[in-house]
């Protein structure tokens, strides 16, 4: 099925829902344990990861999972 779709919208997909949930998912992981843990390289590296991917994504999910970020301390 995959192979059916032009490469142009394969990319989008990709950035559309890949990117924000793959962002996400570091950030909760980068979270737990920070908070577990306190700050740690790999912490500060999956937190790094959440804001690369946050640039980079585009869509409905970028904006709406970005809403949801842990507040400043």
């Amino acid at each position: 099925m995959w192979a059916f779709f032009s490469a142009r919208l394969r990319m989008w997909l990709l950035l559309a829902i890949g990117a924000p949930l793959l962002g996400w998912l570091l950030g909760r992981i980068g979270d737990a344990i920070e908070a577990r843990r306190g700050p740690t390289a790999v912490s500060r590296g999956l937190q790094t990861g959440r804001r690369w991917l946050r640039r980079r994504a585009r869509g409905p999910l970028a904006t709406s999972l970005d809403d949801r970020e842990r507040p400043a301390r």
